[in-house]
């Protein structure tokens, strides 16, 4: 496995790259854009895939929608510093995600909150009551240890049962009992009638989309932009000093301890002849259904458009990986895969990299805190460096290693000295 020294095969006549970066999406072209930028490096940005932006990615479909392809993407954070950053790069739509479930033949709020009860249950009750209301319906859990405790202990059986217990195991491929309790940790339950999903300080849409702000970001000399190729394919034939890694640490190291167990996604995208199709950008779909919930796309993106474009969530259990599944035994797999990590020479940073479940602000801020650790700088110094190189040119070999020609690729045009 290459450390990210040198080959000793590399034609000595190529341009060597301070940094080779595996994977486009927020950690890879963050980094990317802050060597570049921020500190002069040269960067050569590697994804197996035909776009950058990872799972961010969206694009206008056939009939002119801008649809997120790998399912919706909201951004939130509580972070000035990450909200800043990423302001340079995109103007933002102000936008407040809210989520109806489908229960009992109702579209109910979630998280639970008074409106939630007092329509499931045809009541009335006040915030003093709810709380009296859930009190009695609790089950004691200590310790809670499980994301089955952690519902029960807060809300009761019943409540559990209708509007968790279904989803968690369909989209896990467990039941909340198997699973540690951060998976529905994270969901709150409120007293009052506040139906935003998320209660961060700040939450909004790339105006323009999320593909425009990648756009944007990685619109630099000295970034190199390499689709369509397995970083294994360039690294013993591109010359670069240091490796920076976003995939999945396991397929790093040639799977040694076994599999990292993931839950995978399939998306089916649907346009539909009508201006909106659903009263909320997401529905959950707790109990009768394969998937899990319907995103209409219009609502996040505000835009105007006859037509309307939704997309259905089913998990599966193998595909692209995009959850960490948290369990106690993953856990400890994952620690073996990050001892080799810690003696590899490489930076490993993102939700595949260091097997954790990020948000999109924590995967921005994980890679800034990476680059003022390469860079030796303070955190206001990593956000605000600006420096700008000349132009340069660079001529990549005709052939990778399997022999599938670069230049059929898509990629930038390489700095020259």
């Amino acid at each position: 496995m290459n450390n990210g020294h040198r080959s000793p095969n590399t034609p000595s006549k190529m341009e060597v790259f301070d940094y080779l970066i595996v994977g486009a999406g927020f950690a890879g072209s963050v980094l990317a854009e802050r060597l570049a930028r921020g500190s002069g490096k040269h960067v050569l940005l590697v994804d197996r895939r035909p776009h950058f932006g990872g799972n961010a990615y969206d694009h206008y479909d056939d009939s002119g929608i801008l649809v997120h392809k790998y399912g919706p993407h909201i951004f939130h954070t509580n972070s000035k510093e990450v909200f800043d950053y990423l302001s340079r790069f995109t103007e933002w739509r102000q936008y407040q995600h809210k989520v109806l479930a489908s229960v009992d033949g109702q579209l109910l709020p979630i998280p639970i909150n008074l409106d939630t009860i007092n329509r499931l249950y045809g009541l009335s009750l006040n915030s003093f009551q709810m709380e009296e209301f859930l009190a009695g319906r609790a089950e004691h859990r200590d310790p809670v240890r499980t994301s089955e405790d952690v519902v029960v202990n807060k809300v009761g059986r019943e409540l559990y049962e209708k509007f968790f217990r279904g989803y968690t195991r369909k989209q896990w491929g467990l039941d909340p009992s198997d699973l540690d309790a951060q998976v529905t940790a994270r969901v709150p339950t409120r007293t009052n009638r506040d139906d935003r999903y998320f209660t961060d300080a700040y939450q909004a849409m790339p105006k323009q989309g999320f593909t425009r702000l990648f756009s944007n970001m990685l619109d630099h000399p000295n970034i190199g932009l390499l689709l369509n190729a397995d970083y294994r394919e360039v690294r013993n034939i591109i010359p670069y000093r240091e490796l920076i890694y976003t995939g999945p640490v396991d397929e790093f190291f040639d799977f040694r301890f076994g599999k990292l167990p993931y839950r995978c996604l399939e998306f089916k995208h649907e346009t539909l002849n009508k201006p909106l199709h659903q009263p909320v950008a997401v529905i959950n779909y707790p109990n009768d259904c394969a998937f899990t919930r319907v995103t209409e796309f219009k609502h996040l993106t505000g835009q105007e458009h006859p037509k309307t474009s939704i997309v259905y969530e089913y998990p599966l259990a193998d595909g692209d990986p995009y959850y960490p599944i948290p369990r106690g035994e993953n856990a400890e797999l994952y620690r073996k895969y990050q001892e080799l990590a810690d003696q590899a020479g490489v930076h490993f940073v993102g939700r595949l990299a260091t097997y954790k479940y990020y948000n999109m602000d924590q995967v921005v801020a994980q890679a800034l805190t990476l680059y003022a650790r390469l860079c030796k700088l303070n955190r206001a110094e990593a956000t605000d460096r600006y420096i700008e190189p000349p132009l340069r040119t660079v001529t990549f070999p005709a052939k990778t290693k399997r022999g599938r020609s670069l230049s059929s690729r898509r990629r930038a045009l390489l700095p020259q000295e």
